[in-house]
């Protein structure tokens, strides 16, 4: 999924300037192993050797001799789980990830689809549905449980069925959506102002001249677009405006500078807002205006923005923003030797003077010079296997360079990286909670990192010894209740936005706009 924003240790796009704390013995680089441990996650394939005449996909097409079927007993089928297959064709390298939520009434519902055959009981993990093509063949779609770990945790297999033969088969383990052991709702964090927005999927927010930009996708709530609340009382932000395009409806990131607001369309690029009243933007031009382009996230530091857009290319858009009502296109920047059919496009940015911190998804965490932005120079880059290079922030500590980097994909986690020298970055520190939540964005100030971390919702960390980040806040945005929870793998906290106005500002899809006292 989604996006954006940041500063340095003095505040906001200032630049990077020593600080005078001693410096720290060098920490020696860690092991990097990915976001998580590839290979099959359970054995209870399909019977594919004549033995078994039963209809593939059905609960006896599967091979359960090395399963533990007294394990259920334990599993507490009730809410959602978060849930991640990989393929048994390449387990090290394909995977996905989905839902599964057990509901009220029975029926379980497979991300949005609701399985139509279950059999979940103390002995037995059975999920199913099946329906029919226009050409006559029957396709069946099929989750079986090998084993529980426990209250909280399966593991199984899958199959596609088209046909009656397997032509997709897959393992997978699934995780409940609960608080961390010992958690309450929040610590050192409180909730005093919440506003939901009317329709779409809330994902990012700007906050400037006394006002919340919101931006939000498409959603079966309706149709995404632009939310403005004024923020006279935090307590209870007012929404003042909502604007949406027919056909254009999936904002993804905003920012803004001077008079200008800059809005991540899939469809038009960058939308541009004149804000010189706040509470009533007007559209001024979408850019680069040259036909489709999906832009995904902008960033904006000093007179530049920069948009990133996975597609139709997959490149970096570089605009002057002097005038900031009047963007000027400098550069369109594709990495050397991308590859569109590896999944690498690039998906957000830090930038920082002369530097543009770029995360590139398979590619990774690329350190850019921009100096001249008609010819930007790679100058370091930083991969893992199976990487999803997400977002990042970097500051100065001591005489270190230090970037903060997370992914968005199972186990996806904080990686602190050493990018003093950006020709040898290294991996001093990390920072996991449980796999199924992923981490999202990220905002530093200080020694003071903010995080939108989805189920697990806002965390706060001291990085003033940045290879052992230490958590001293959190809040738990993610309620079972609140409404379209558990269809998505995304889902819970997703946005953070720290403006130094003494507030921290996160987003949750379903809640929406939350306003906390800056702890």
């Amino acid at each position: 999924m989604i996006l954006a924003t940041s500063l340095s240790l003095t505040g906001c796009n200032e630049p990077l300037e020593k600080d005078e704390r001693s410096p720290e013995p060098a920490p020696q680089p860690l092991k990097e192993v990915g976001d998580w441990e590839p290979g099959l996650l359970a054995q209870c394939p399909i019977i594919t050797d004549g033995s078994s005449e039963a209809e593939c996909g059905t609960l006896e097409s599967f091979d359960l001799s090395a399963c533990d079927a007294e394990s259920f007993e334990a599993l507490d089928t009730q809410g959602s789980f978060t849930l991640h297959v990989v393929s048994n064709d390449d387990p090290d390298n394909i995977n996905e990830t989905s839902t599964l939520k057990f509901l009220s009434n029975g029926r379980v519902a497979y991300g949005t689809t609701l399985m139509k055959e279950t059999r979940v009981d103390s002995r037995t993990f059975y999920l199913s549905t099946a329906s029919t093509l226009q050409d006559g063949r029957k396709v069946r779609n099929t989750l079986v449980g090998c084993k529980a770990q426990g209250p909280n945790r399966v593991t199984g297999c899958s199959v596609t069925c088209l046909g009656g033969k397997p032509t997709y088969q897959l393992t997978f383990e699934a995780e409940k959506v609960v608080r961390r052991p010992g958690e309450s709702e929040s610590s050192g964090l409180s909730l005093i102002g919440e506003a939901r927005v009317t329709h779409g999927d809330a994902v990012d927010v700007y906050v400037t001249r006394g006002h919340a930009y919101v931006v939000a996708i498409t959603h079966i709530t309706g149709p995404g677009g632009l939310f403005v609340y004024d923020l006279s009382d935090r307590t209870s932000p007012r929404l003042v405006k909502s604007i949406t395009f027919p056909g254009d409806s999936y904002w993804n990131g905003v920012w803004a500078k001077d008079d200008a607001l800059y809005v991540a369309s899939a469809a038009k690029g960058v939308i541009v807002f004149d804000i010189s009243n706040p509470a009533d933007p007007q559209f001024l031009h979408s850019l680069p205006g040259n036909g489709a382009i999906n832009v995904h996230t902008v960033f904006v530091d000093g007179n530049r923005l920069y948009a990133m857009s996975p597609s139709p290319g997959t490149e970096t858009l570089i605009f002057d923003v002097t005038n900031a009502k009047q963007p000027v296109l400098l550069n369109r920047y594709q990495v050397p030797g991308v590859d569109p059919s590896i999944a690498t496009f690039p998906h957000d940015a830090f930038a920082q003077g002369d530097r543009l911190y770029l995360n590139h998804w398979r590619f990774g965490f690329l350190i850019l010079d921009v100096s001249d932005p008609t010819n930007v120079v790679k100058l370091g880059e930083y991969t893992y296997p199976r990487a999803t290079s997400h977002t990042n922030r970097v500051g100065r500590f001591g005489d270190r360079v230090i970037a903060f980097e997370g992914g968005e994909d199972w186990g996806a986690h904080l990686r602190v990286l050493d990018i003093t020298n950006p020709a040898q970055v290294k991996l001093i520190g990390e920072y996991r909670l449980r796999p199924g939540a992923s981490i999202h964005n990220m905002e530093l100030a200080g020694d003071r990192l903010y995080l939108a971390h989805y189920q697990d919702g806002v965390r706060v960390l001291d990085v003033s010894r940045p290879e052992h980040p230490r958590e001293v806040a959190y809040y738990n945005t993610w309620r079972e209740t609140d409404p379209y929870r558990g269809l998505s793998f995304f889902d819970g906290a997703i946005g953070i936005r720290r403006p130094g106005d003494g507030y921290l500002y996160a987003i949750d899809l379903s809640r929406g706009l939350l306003i906390f006292p800056e702890p």
